[in-house]
């Protein structure tokens, strides 16, 4: 015997809407299972005899959703293996429902032939009743597993699976993360049907509207207000796109990745300034900066035809992946530090043949105490490196000495000075490391109090009537020491 289940679909609302053939089939059924009973059709196909079995009691058993579908697959599965037997599920088989696509896919282990019959999609009905032509774009996203990545505002949006107010609630919040509050969306019940209800409410009124119902979905209008696009990222492409573009700004056309190379540095000096002052304002506007930086090279990419921010996305989304095997694959990494080794290790591998250099990927464009820093660092992984801090410490004093030695005002010592000035830089450098102190970081702050330092100097002499060149140094001083008082 050849092990079968038929799937038909019991339409979008009542009896009037299901097709003559779907309804033969369910009358004249002799093992019959529904995937629930709370259906207009199923009210009206009791009334002339039907009879079936329902798994509404599953429902109850689990807290998710997939665990009821798989238990109701499961079921149809084992029952597939003695007789042959029809499935009804709302709507049409194909369109948003979960249990068929398992159905499918776990069908051909048991060997059994799945067969898909009728039913009116509740979409067509949505449309319909909407009156909405879907040559506009449409997304179609399952309210129980809906995610704010996944929202096109710019489209017409259609929620299924909105059950009940809990659903209706997550939905709600998901939305809210890319719509205003009161943004006004539509609940529609029993699509199509002589039963059709459709209701207008603002976002915020969501869950309180929605009622348990297998029949209801919600229906978002695409996104007109230019405000609220300003949010995704297709609109800031277009933006960039259009400052490039014949009709765009003189500056950003005439721009070239060469010319951009000193604002992503000051950009990038602005986010760390964000970032130490605490002020989330700030620092989202900083990031922005870079972020635009980034999209100006991806269009000047794209305007020459060498590579877009699609290219862009795509390598750092795959190094991502490829780098962190212990969050994407099998890898066991259980601190930051095993992280690390693992991230080296993947990148060596990439490189293929070895380096010529163990400092090589230490770039010369990074300011001098970062690159101090970095080459401190990849020679200490192979143990070039004092094991404790006092060799560095007497390396600082070493340095300091040599560089006295030398200052003694002819041309040729001071150019010596000045190496052995750089060497006192780079032990210094080094004890930083030691101590986990970055030090460009530390030299920022320094900087930042110095400003605060003698700022305050400047108020203390405007106050005093006196110019600067009427002050002592002494007096200046002390000043200075006030401002130190005071915590600047």
């Amino acid at each position: 015997m050849v092990k079968k289940i038929e799937i038909l679909g019991l339409g979008a609302g009542d009896l009037e809407q299901l097709p003559l053939g779907v309804y033969k089939k369910l009358i004249g059924s002799s093992h019959l299972y529904l995937r629930t009973k709370e259906h207009p059709a199923v009210v009206e196909l009791e009334k002339e005899g039907l009879h079936y079995t329902s798994f509404d009691s599953i429902y109850e058993k689990h807290d998710q959703f997939e665990a009821v579908y798989q238990e109701i697959v499961r079921i149809l599965l084992d029952k597939a293996q003695s007789e042959s037997i029809i499935y009804a599920v709302p709507g049409h088989p194909l369109v948003a429902e979960r249990t068929v696509q398992l159905l499918l896919e776990n069908s051909p282990k048991r060997q059994v032939e799945i067969n898909i019959g009728g039913g009116q999609s509740f979409i067509d009905a949505l449309f319909q009743s909407l009156k909405i032509d879907p040559i506009d774009g449409f997304q179609l996203l399952d309210g129980t597993l809906l995610e704010r990545n996944q929202l096109q505002v710019d489209q017409h949006i259609f929620i299924s699976q909105v059950y009940d107010q809990f659903v209706a609630s997550e939905v709600k919040l998901t939305l809210m993360e890319r719509l205003p509050d009161d943004y006004e969306v539509y609940i529609v019940t029993a699509a199509g049907s002589r039963d059709e209800i459709i209701e207008k409410v603002p976002l915020y009124e969501l869950d309180r509207r929605v009622t348990i119902n297998n029949l209801t979905s919600v229906y978002i209008p695409p996104v007109k207000d230019e405000q609220i696009l300003l949010k995704s990222f297709s609109k800031l492409r277009e933006i960039i796109a259009e400052l490039r573009g014949p009709n765009g700004c003189p500056w950003d056309k005439e721009q070239t990745h060469e010319s951009l190379k000193k604002y992503l540095i000051e950009e990038t000096y602005e986010v760390i300034e964000a970032i130490d002052s605490g002020d989330i304002d700030h620092l989202i506007e900083e990031l922005g900066d870079v972020l635009l930086q980034v999209m100006l090279h991806a269009q000047i990419g794209e305007d020459e035809g060498y590579f877009s921010i699609d290219e862009i996305i795509e390598v750092l989304s795959a190094k991502m992946i490829r780098r962190h095997p212990h969050v994407f694959g099998n890898v066991k990494a259980d601190s930051s530090e095993e992280v690390l080794q693992n991230w080296q290790e993947i990148k060596k591998q990439e490189k293929g043949e070895a380096a010529k250099s163990l400092l090589e990927g230490v770039s010369k464009s990074l300011p001098n105490l970062v690159r101090a820093y970095e080459l401190q660092k990849k020679a200490a992984k192979v143990g070039f490196d004092w094991q404790e801090i006092t060799p560095a410490l007497e390396k600082v004093k070493e340095e300091l000495q040599e560089f006295e030695n030398e200052l003694k005002g002819t041309e040729e010592q001071m150019l010596l000075a000045k190496k052995e000035f750089g060497d006192l830089l780079f032990a210094f450098v080094n004890v930083a490391r030691f101590l986990n102190i970055h030090p460009e970081e530390a030299l920022f702050e320094t900087n930042e109090k110095f400003i605060r330092r003698f700022q305050f100097v400047e108020e203390k002499v405007k106050g005093s009537g006196k110019a600067f060149e009427e002050h002592t140094l002494e007096s200046l001083d002390r000043y200075w020491d006030e401002a130190k008082l005071k915590g600047l």
